[in-house]
């Protein structure tokens, strides 16, 4: 699975408590030849170690020891290193596991606990800035999810849908006409009702940034579905017909202007939010500082540079830069921070955004606006 088949629900059964060990397997890949030769080293070696912590360890019975390499093999058989991105993490427990490439690079780590480790999930998801896009047409309407590279039809939360085909009236068409009366007739009006039903669940779950493709006579009709108490808040729109069912490609392609339109708009409103918090003493800046403002709860808006990493050792309420050759071993050492970082905020209900490198050098790669 990639980072798109993230929803809420899935992360929620992935930290579910689980049968000690739940073991997670992270390591960087590469997407191309000749770097990606290394991977399959990698993996082996990254096999090996865990098998090794399995036999070690004393609290793991030799049923599950053997459940869970099972699970692991099985996972590992499943990889296709050639269609890598730029990590891999497998999760294995003694009766299940999973497989979840990253568009993002991970620390190569082993870890047993009583549950998945899933930071680097949600961030790499974050990182990706996923959206919504409704493609409507006065018969059919098509729900895709976007990321930063591609788009593809979802299939959940009763889309597609299509409009009931009424019977054949030829009085009724004489007295309509035929292409406008398509926009007006009752019919087309409570399907465009029903996908505005549709959509407002999917997005009641799933938030994300919505736009909205097709022509302007189906996107007004639908606006005009929308109720007040649950209005529509497209964040573009793309007027053009004849892509409620793609192809990806060429959706994507017409999408673009309206995604780089709304990143500018995104970036300049986090710079004014910024801007705004140091002017009344509601800023922190710096790995540290925002670290501390996450855990207290504090930080509403955490703003990171694309492809910040930094390894640290935890000291007390504090982190201390240590070099990436440090020994992962150390549990009080950790690779990846700035991606716990990023999944402590987002669990407590702060707004993530990420922002070019070199965006916020003169405040150490990483800021936050304050609640209080």
């Amino acid at each position: 699975m990639d980072t798109d088949a993230l929803t809420p629900e899935l992360l929620r059964k992935l930290r579910e408590p689980k049968a000690y060990p739940a073991v997670s397997l992270t390591m960087p890949t590469h997407r191309r030849e000749p770097d990606n030769e290394q991977d399959s080293v990698r993996l082996r070696n990254l096999m090996a170690e865990a098998g090794r912590r399995l036999d070690a360890d004393e609290a793991v019975g030799r049923q599950a020891r053997g459940g869970i390499k099972a699970q692991l093999e099985q996972a590992v058989a499943g990889v296709d290193l050639r269609r890598s991105l730029d990590g891999l993490a497998i999760f294995a427990g003694t009766d299940d596991h999973q497989l979840w490439t990253l568009p993002r690079s991970v620390p190569e780590r082993v870890v047993l606990s009583d549950s998945y480790l899933t930071r680097n999930l949600v961030s790499a998801k974050a990182q990706a800035r996923p959206y919504w896009v409704l493609v409507v047409a006065a018969d059919r309407a098509t729900l895709w999810s976007g990321s930063e590279t591609s788009v593809r039809q979802y299939t959940g939360g009763g889309f597609p849908k299509t409009r009931p085909q009424e019977p054949p009236n030829p009085q009724r068409e004489e007295r309509q006409g035929d292409v406008a009366s398509t926009f007006t007739d009752e019919t087309t009006r409570q399907f465009m009702r029903d996908v505005d039903t549709a959509i407002a669940a999917v997005l009641a779950a799933e938030p994300r940034p919505l736009f909205l493709v097709g022509l302007a006579p189906a996107l007004a009709l639908l606006e005009e579905a929308s109720t007040a108490a649950r209005p529509l808040s497209p964040a573009g729109r793309v007027v053009k017909g004849g892509l409620t069912d793609g192809p990806a490609p060429e959706l994507l392609k017409e999408l673009r202007p309206a995604l780089e339109e709304y990143r500018r708009a995104e970036a300049a409103r986090v710079e004014r939010r910024l801007d705004a918090a140091i002017g009344r003493h509601a800023f922190a800046a710096g790995l540290d500082e925002v670290w501390q403002s996450v855990r207290q709860g504090r930080a509403g808006l955490v703003v990171v540079e694309e492809n910040y990493h930094r390894t640290v050792r935890v000291d007390g309420e504090h982190l201390r830069p240590v070099d990436e050759s440090a020994a992962v071993s150390d549990p009080a050492v950790r690779e990846d921070i700035v991606d716990e970082l990023v999944e402590a905020a987002l669990d407590g209900g702060a707004e993530v955004a990420f922002v070019p490198d070199d965006a916020l050098t003169s405040h150490d790669r990483v800021a936050a606006e304050l609640r209080y």
